[in-house]
């Protein structure tokens, strides 16, 4: 990347903006919700949604799964997730990469994400090593410092498989013990409540690179992530948990992952019951067959998702889960959860 001062100062010009983040405690989103149900289309899916999320948190039997893909945390919705872990209005969290590492442990680290606008052109953007998610900007130098922080903590390690749960313990360790730059990481906060969180496409981020370099440097004696340790760990929370509700944004490989632990537990012969609650906040197509793996109505037909609760909202997420979020918050069932601490199973 050429350094020169004119360089620079454009630089700086476009990595002016910083996304702020959401807080859902500054606002009460009753009032919205309430109007909401009784109008039509996504509003009144919203408000439906919202119902449901909270007989979650009111049922005292149940365990709540967040399942985040896409790039929410980026847009402004990382202060929310640490929130509802905050609140106890989570118990796990199935995540792709992306959103765990160059989201948010990478903001923990002390950098930032930036407004932007998707119309730059983008050759312009490469030569000034800036990454761009539709209108979010990243600096990649920054990006590449999170990936050789990942590297440190690697090689810190004792060269066996993991789970991406205990690697990302291991992330939320680091930042604990004096790694952090800024406070209130998803990634730290669910380290000091044992809330477990998995990847389970993890080097499909950031961490990919720094876990490449890792191998690279130590061929012959280095630490690896087991996927299948993943779904087996997460089936294992399942079968503990017994009654479950699901709060899945965008869909993917985590929503898929979380879903299929009912199938899971069943092929390891123990009867678990389906998903009893789940909501899906996405904007993808049924039409392809696939709406990022299935509706919650056809993951019945797979002995996934019971269809007594569940609702699917059509919605681009940063728009609509900061009022079910804030929604939640406000009614208060949080308050009267137990902690679940489903880390300390494979303590």
């Amino acid at each position: 990347m050429k350094t020169d001062k004119k360089t620079n100062n454009l630089k700086a010009e476009l990595l002016s903006k910083e996304v702020q983040h959401i807080d859902i405690t500054s606002f009460d989103a009753r009032p919205i919700i309430d109007s909401m149900g009784h109008m039509s289309f996504t509003s009144r899916d919203l408000s439906r949604a919202t119902g449901i999320f909270n007989r979650m948190l009111e049922d005292d039997k149940c365990s709540v799964i967040l399942t985040i893909a896409g790039s929410t945390s980026a847009g402004g919705c990382m202060q929310l997730y640490h929130d509802l872990v905050k609140y106890n209005m989570v118990d796990a969290i199935v995540a792709t990469g992306a959103s765990i590492v160059d989201m948010d442990f990478f903001e923990a680290l002390g950098f930032k994400h930036y407004q932007g606008s998707q119309f730059e052109d983008d050759t312009k953007l490469r030569d000034l090593y800036i990454d761009r998610i539709y209108d979010t900007y990243i600096d990649e130098e920054n990006l590449q410092s999170c990936d050789h922080t990942l590297l440190e903590i690697a090689n810190s390690l004792e060269p066996r498989p993991y789970s991406s749960r205990e690697f990302i313990h291991e992330m939320g360790k680091y930042l604990a013990k004096g790694g952090a730059k800024k406070k209130d990481s998803l990634v730290q906060l669910c380290y000091e409540k044992n809330v477990p969180i998995f990847c389970p496409a993890f080097t499909d981020s950031s961490a990919g690179f720094g876990l490449v370099l890792h191998q690279v440097k130590n061929p012959k004696s280095h630490m690896t992530i087991d996927s299948i340790a993943d779904f087996r760990e997460l089936t294992d929370i399942k079968i503990k948990a017994g009654t479950t509700g699901l709060l899945m944004i965008g869909g993917g490989v985590p929503k898929n992952f979380v879903q299929d632990t009912v199938v899971c537990a069943e092929i390891l012969g123990v009867e678990a019951e389906m998903h009893k609650y789940a909501i899906q906040i996405t904007i993808a197509d049924t039409r392809d067959g696939a709406c990022s793996s299935s509706t919650l109505k056809e993951a019945c037909s797979w002995g996934k998702v019971d269809v007594a609760y569940e609702q699917m909202v059509f919605a681009e997420a940063t728009s609509v889960l900061p009022l079910l979020a804030s929604d939640a918050y406000h009614r208060g069932a949080w308050k009267k959860r137990s902690e679940k601490k489903y880390s300390k199973l494979f303590a």
